[in-house]
């Protein structure tokens, strides 16, 4: 007995490509079915994205990207304008850097950052534009 998806040999099971459709589904649309497994994330890049927008659950984190959404600036600037610690503000900018959200540039001994690209001010534009809808 052969389903799609899979070709069977006694009581072993081949794999031939995407597991196949489960019975419930194959009275629907299998062709959709198809059409849509081959559009969703797979399963490593999904665990990417997970890990992305958990580390950006941060509040402090998203106050440093909301500032540095209008410009660039320095740590000590960064600090006094969200009311942290550098050290905290520093901290945070090494775990947004390691995210590639943002980028640095030394000037002196002075040390500026800003969003690393339109993904990122994007992204950011994005979710603040949706939390103002849904209070409004």
């Amino acid at each position: 007995m052969e389903k799609q998806g899979v070709k069977t040999k006694g009581k072993e099971r081949m794999k031939t490509g995407n597991p196949p459709i489960r019975q419930e589904l194959m009275s629907c649309s299998p062709h959709q079915v198809e059409v849509f497994r081959g559009e969703i994330l797979s399963p490593e890049k999904a665990q990417r994205m997970a890990e992305f927008f958990s580390l950006l659950g941060d509040s402090n984190r998203l106050r440093i990207l909301s500032v540095l959404a209008q410009q660039e600036l320095c740590v000590c600037d960064l600090a006094a304008t969200l009311d942290m610690t550098e050290s905290a503000v520093s901290h945070q900018l090494r775990t947004l850097k390691a995210m590639r959200l943002v980028a640095y540039e030394k000037r002196g001994r002075r040390v500026y950052y800003r969003l690393l690209d339109h993904h990122v001010l994007d992204l950011y534009s994005a979710v603040a534009e949706h939390l103002d809808e849904t209070e409004s």
